[in-house]
């Protein structure tokens, strides 16, 4: 076992060091960076959200100027959605799902550094925009005509159009490479019907980005024409159209949603069943209702403009898609109950993360319908009814079960148990501080108050709520806090984790914690859903060599079929490299350029690139020939 560990080791780690930083292609520690990275924006939406509460906690505050605040609440919606929550759960995915599926690694490897460069230079360069006073003003959904120059005729909004275009190429490299990886990579045995839920999730949402994201990407393209080429496909007085700008940012933003909280579902369903002691009940019906959340969304995004005019027709249409979206939804929820009701519940701090979510998202989840009546959408669009709503939803949906993977996979990340006294108080002020700090929202929306608002008068019946509402984030803010004291004292100082601390039953708890750098010294040999719990035995075979192929002549791995999972083919995977880096940078050079309008600049930064992706075809790297 000793000579196979050693075998392996020199073949797949990489060489320690700065260059190692720079040039690495291992998914485990591109998965952490996105996190990391994801977390740290995180933060930072967070203080902006801050000094968003603190200027609305009172009637006729002037904490921050009407300008400065229409920054940080554009920032605010950018940074959660762009810069946080899809990156993150992209981190875990990049972490997990080769580990869950018995692979030594993603498909496109260096395709898979390069997205991750890719997201982090597109966050600087949108961050960027907010150190110099000229991030973008008019909401993370950037209506036109407000967004043209003759009402925003700064760097501002460039900043928005060029950064969405920059930081759309990470996501859409990111979702091929897993849906490559998910179907060709899985290890002999794990048919289709045997992926984990997490798998089945992230497969979902790849999808969904491939095909949401291309129309977000075309509406930016065209503002910028219009910006900075002078077209007109916003502009009425020369025959353009405004709503069509609505039309493409929402055929993306609400499948995004769905992009967003899809991967969090499938951490539910992989966290839940795991301290319930049991299988999840109807796992076909929960894939099914997983692949179905993410096509049915397509076909609601309509509900976000029953206030614009539309026909009669066509908002009936999407008012009834609307409401067929809960019935997967609700599918999923029934099979959570029914899971914890039927096993023996342990609440540990990953659990009450999965409880705390199955509330708030029940709450979202019960106002959602409310937007698929058109009488009422139109009653309340623009409220903070809706601010309310969406937070349930996605900080609902989406942040909890972050949390709860958090806690629950960086003791495999780390080899170190978190601390189950801070967990928990950490759970409980994030879970407070969040009811205390949206559920008012509900009923500032119903009084009437108006979204995206600077500042208000007194004696409107918003002063109370908006005070509590302050309080809470408060108390949010301090769970977010005590979880951030709770890792650097478990990373240091935390009891060790030992291979399978939870008992679970997927892949990623047979091997060591962390995990070494060639996964698993043989590619296990998949029986059941549940591999741990019904092949006991299949740990030891790893590491004994005997679970299936060793692989220990060469930096290579398996390839299977699509459904059954037979194997086909050895496949050689590359080795570390700086050409993704040099091919992102030249791609931050080329978007630089063309925010200041620079073509000079822009044509060396398609230099750069050109020099970046002539290496990455001409250079094959460190690969052993089997």
């Amino acid at each position: 076992m000793a000579a196979i560990a050693e075998r392996l080791t020199s073949i797949w780690e990489e060489t320690p060091g700065l260059a190692s930083w720079l040039t690495t292609v291992d998914h485990k520690r591109i998965g952490k960076r996105y996190i990391a990275t994801a977390f740290v924006f995180f933060v930072l939406a967070g203080l902006e959200a801050m000094v968003i509460r603190v200027q609305l906690a009172r009637p006729d505050q002037a904490l921050v100027s009407p300008d400065a605040y229409n920054q940080l609440f554009t920032m605010h919606g950018i940074t959660m959605i762009f810069l946080f929550a899809t990156p993150i759960l992209s981190g875990f995915g990049n972490f997990f799902v080769p580990l869950m599926i018995g692979a030594r690694d993603m498909a496109f490897p260096r395709l898979n550094a390069f997205g991750y460069w890719v997201f982090l230079f597109a966050g600087l360069f949108m961050s960027f925009s907010l150190i110099i006073g000229k991030a973008p003003t008019d909401g993370w959904f950037n209506y036109v005509p407000f967004a043209l120059t003759h009402y925003s005729p700064g760097l501002n909004i460039d900043f928005y159009g060029l950064g969405i275009i920059f930081i759309g190429i990470s996501s859409t490299t990111g979702a091929i490479n897993f849906i490559v990886t998910i179907f060709k990579m899985r290890a002999p045995g794990m048919s289709i019907n045997r992926m984990p839920l997490f798998v089945w999730a992230v497969l979902s949402t790849a999808f969904a980005i491939v095909f949401a994201l291309p129309s977000l990407t075309v509406a930016n393209v065209l503002l910028e024409l219009d910006r900075k080429a002078g077209f007109h496909f916003y502009d009425v007085s020369h025959g353009g159209d405004p709503i069509l700008w609505q039309h493409l940012f929402w055929i993306f933003g609400h499948p995004d949603v769905y992009i967003i909280v899809l991967p969090a579902l499938g951490m539910v369903s992989t966290i839940l069943p795991v301290f319930s002691r049991r299988p999840i009940v109807a796992y076909p019906y929960v894939a099914l209702s997983t692949v179905a959340v993410g096509i049915v969304g397509f076909g609601v995004w309509v509900h976000h403009m029953f206030a614009t005019g539309l026909p009669q027709l066509s908002m009936t249409f999407f008012s009834a898609a609307s409401m067929m979206v809960v019935i997967p939804s609700g599918i999923q929820m029934f099979a959570w109950v029914i899971t914890i009701i039927k096993g023996r519940p342990v609440y540990t701090v990953p659990f009450l993360f999965i409880i705390g979510f199955i509330v708030t998202f029940l709450i979202g989840g019960l106002t959602g319908p409310m937007f698929a009546a058109v009488p009422f959408d139109q009653q309340i669009t623009d409220s903070y009814f809706v601010v309310a709503h969406f937070h349930y939803v996605l900080f609902g949906g989406a942040v909890f079960p972050i949390f709860g993977a958090l806690y629950y996979w960086l003791p495999k990340m780390t080899g170190r148990l978190m601390n189950e006294r801070l967990g928990k108080l950490s759970f409980w002020l994030i879970f407070i501080g969040f009811q205390v700090t949206f559920f008012p929202m509900h009923i500032m929306g119903l009084l009437g108050m108006p979204r995206r608002i600077y500042t208000y008068q007194a004696g409107l019946g918003w002063d109370v709520w908006n005070m509590i509402s302050s309080i809470g984030s408060f108390i949010l803010a301090a769970g977010v806090l005590a979880f951030i004291v709770d890792y650097f004292f478990s990373v240091r100082r935390g009891r060790p984790a030992g291979d399978n601390p939870w008992a679970a039953d997927t892949l990623e708890w047979a091997i060591s914690s962390p995990p070494p750098a060639y996964n698993f010294e043989s590619i296990p040999h998949v029986r059941s859903r549940e591999p741990l719990w019904e092949q006991p035995g299949l740990p030891e075979e790893i590491r004994r060599g005997t679970a299936g192929p060793v692989l220990d002549e060469g930096h290579a791995t398996v390839a299977t079929s699509v459904l059954d999972a037979d194997t086909e083919e050895i496949l050689e995977m590359p080795g570390e490299s700086s050409w993704p880096v040099v091919t992102a940078l030249g791609m931050l050079v080329v978007f630089s350029a063309l925010l200041v309008s620079h073509l000079a600049l822009a044509a060396v930064g398609l230099l750069i690139m050109a020099w970046g992706i002539a290496g990455w075809l001409w250079n094959t790297g460190d690969v052993t020939t089997l």
